[in-house]
């Protein structure tokens, strides 16, 4: 029977991305199947009382270190971009505009393309016509994303993974389930095969 995966995935998070770059190969090793969730982290956060990681000065200077040395150990690029935090809102509806658009694979290829503009080229990800390019840019109908992101269904859909996301335990991104049990981080990914492969 093959495992399912539930990718819940930030697109402002910078372990996001990263293991966004690793979980298809991930799943394919493990022949797992993965569903990818986007949910608002900033949400999580006020329900929660916590606050971003990057406010505390030593925590975000060491992140910096840290996350060069993933990126350097994954081989993908990553450039801090000029805009962080981002409200990545819009991103995460382009992502669910793009599965009503072009079907299920077209959420992860959304995402992996907003992941890479943003963390890679720093490109604003809170603009809609961005965003819209870089839907076209990997095959989608521009216009119709644009039509989609601001549908009441894809917003809801949004509120919904969100809403799960806290429900279920989640504090921080990515965060990642099989079954009820739960993954935190980049850096669990090796627990999470594990998981997935026994």
């Amino acid at each position: 029977m093959t495992q399912t995966i539930e990718f819940f995935f930030e697109l402002s998070s910078p372990y996001s991305y990263l293991a966004a770059t690793q979980i298809h190969a991930l799943a394919e090793r493990a022949g797992a199947s993965v569903v990818w969730r986007p949910f608002l982290l900033g949400a999580i956060f006020k329900a929660q009382g916590a606050s971003l990681p990057a406010s505390n000065p030593q925590k975000a200077a060491y992140m910096l270190q840290d996350l060069g040395r993933w990126s350097r150990h994954y081989g993908v690029p990553l450039n801090f971009p000029s805009r962080f935090p981002i409200n990545a809102v819009k991103g995460h509806r382009a992502a669910l505009a793009a599965r009503r658009v072009g079907g299920e694979g077209a959420l992860e290829s959304m995402a992996l393309a907003t992941y890479e503009a943003y963390w890679a080229h720093d490109r604003d990800i809170a603009d809609p016509e961005v965003l819209a390019d870089i839907a076209q840019e990997i095959g989608l109908d521009r216009d119709a994303i644009l039509t989609q992101m601001s549908a009441q269904e894809v917003k809801d859909e949004l509120r919904d993974h969100t809403d799960a996301a806290l429900e279920r335990g989640v504090f921080g991104a990515p965060s990642f389930f099989v079954g009820e049990q739960m993954f935190w981080g980049n850096d669990r990914l090796d627990f999470l095969e594990q998981a997935v492969s026994t």
